[in-house]
């Protein structure tokens, strides 16, 4: 005899895991401000305050930027969405910033695919995820194309010193890994959310075109308006750097910083860590960088995710 749970309990339970989320969230968001190796808290206020770079007309347009930053990510997402179900561009924002919310601290954000899977009926949830792949893959082939162009004017302009024979030595590994998994994955009949590579391979080939065109099209919006943010930071601290120079230390950055898996609350860390170096080729000093890194995550992830909150903290299930 299987014992039901009372409705009141469940029910319970349910609001006690929306408040951890979030507290989870909150937690992480602290943990990172406050305990960041590369730049202390009280060192980053200090910094702002010193230069004195925040009028309202500065606030109000970084604002804005991140506004439309997330504008066009939530409408890429109700676009790619649409073919399997119709929703809202309400139901975009909730399901967007609150998914933002609770995969804060997964690693490479991967509980996003969960989340915003949850948000749909049971029958739904399998494409849904390959439709949330298929809008990050879509992300991700700007940043590579975008970052590859600014790579090869960052070689060819600056002295960057670059171990060709481990770069083409870890292609070589990476392409046999790749080949080799996906052997495996073949002979295993592997499969992702009950979905074969076949399937999935069909998914993405079959998808609507024209949803496809503006998925790509937003993504590239996206990035040009927070790459854009990222130079205005460095104008607002006084950076005498022209956007195009600014442009290829900033698209080499994504692209690297997109090839390192890492625990999305230390990403600001990694792109740190890469920032310091490229921009140092132009004389920019890492105090600089890592404050500008630190405002573009606080911007676009912090602030977002705290108004992701409260989606998290009314999320019912569908029915």
């Amino acid at each position: 005899m299987k014992y039901k749970l009372p409705h009141k309990i469940k029910q319970f339970f349910f609001v006690l895991i929306k408040l951890g989320i979030v507290v989870a969230a909150f937690y992480f968001i602290y943990i990172k401000l406050t305990n960041n190796n590369q730049l202390n808290f009280s060192v980053f206020t200090n910094f702002l305050s010193r230069n004195n770079a925040f009028s309202i007309e500065n606030v109000f347009f970084l604002s804005i930027l991140s506004i439309f930053n997330w504008f066009f990510e939530i409408l890429k997402w109700k676009t790619l969405i649409s073919p399997i179900q119709q929703i809202s561009f309400n139901h975009a924002v909730e399901q967007s910033l609150g998914a933002l919310t609770a995969s804060l601290f997964t690693p490479n954000r991967i509980g996003e695919y969960g989340v915003k899977a949850i948000y749909f009926l049971p029958h739904n949830r399998k494409h849904i995820v390959l439709v949330n792949i298929l809008s990050n893959s879509l992300q991700m082939t700007i940043t590579s194309v975008l970052g590859v162009i600014g790579f090869s004017f960052l070689i060819s302009q600056y002295d960057v010193n670059i171990n060709y024979y481990k770069i083409i030595k870890i292609l070589i590994i990476s392409l046999a890994s790749i080949l080799l998994i996906s052997f495996v994955f073949y002979k295993t009949k592997f499969t992702i959310k009950g979905f074969s590579l076949e399937k999935i391979k069909h998914f993405i080939i079959d998808y609507p075109k024209n949803k496809l065109a503006s998925g790509a099209l937003f993504s590239f919006f996206r990035y040009a308006i927070f790459s854009f943010q990222f130079y205005f930071l460095l104008y607002i601290f006084k950076i005498d750097i022209t956007y195009l120079n600014a442009m290829i230390l900033i698209t080499s950055m994504y692209l690297i910083t997109s090839l390192i898996p890492s625990i999305f609350i230390f990403d600001v860390i990694v792109k740190g860590g890469v920032a310091v170096y490229l921009f140092s080729l132009v004389g920019i000093n890492e105090l600089t960088v890592l404050c500008v890194i630190m405002l573009m995550w606080i911007l676009n992830f912090v602030i977002p995710s705290i108004l992701g909150s409260y989606y998290v903290l009314n999320f019912k299930l569908p029915k």
